[in-house]
């Protein structure tokens, strides 16, 4: 194991990040979906119908990124896109009932997926929320607010 106290904290943070990742996606194999694809369920979930950009801005990935992942999420059934009737460039993103019960799986794989009390303490989880709003404001400083909301079914 190298010397980890002579490592910055961002270096920490991606390690940390990368390692979760892997274990995420080890235990998600069986419901054939990636810590990606549970990530924007969840929001689906949580925020109902969303423009695919959209989307993209609340799991911080970039919309080439998200529409891959979308792309999986499809052929799966666990979403479905619909164009836009003012823009057709623009798809707004469902999640389906198949992804309900995909996300609910997901969730009770996540609550086993960390069992250390060291990490699941309330003072980490402050300090990477805290980290993490943090790191999100100059990109949404630039961005400017985009209104996330769900977009209305028509």
């Amino acid at each position: 194991m190298p010397d980890l106290s002579a490592w910055s904290t961002g270096r920490l943070l991606t390690t940390a990040a990368r390692l979760v990742e892997q274990s995420w996606n080890q235990r998600l194999a069986e419901l054939d979906v990636t810590h990606a694809g549970f990530t924007a369920l969840a929001v689906l979930a949580g925020y109902g119908p969303l423009r695919q950009a959209q989307l993209a801005e609340l799991v911080h990935v970039q919309a080439q990124t998200i529409g891959k992942t979308l792309n999986r999420l499809e052929a799966k059934g666990h979403i479905e896109r619909t164009r836009g009737d003012d823009d057709r460039r623009s798809q707004t993103v469902r999640i389906t009932e198949k992804g309900l019960a995909t996300l609910e799986k997901g969730r009770n794989i996540e609550r086993t997926l960390v069992s250390d009390e060291a990490l699941l303490s309330p003072e980490l989880r402050s300090h990477l929320q805290a980290a993490i709003e943090e790191l999100a404001e100059p990109q949404r400083q630039v961005r400017g607010r985009s209104g996330l909301h769900a977009v209305e079914d028509q």
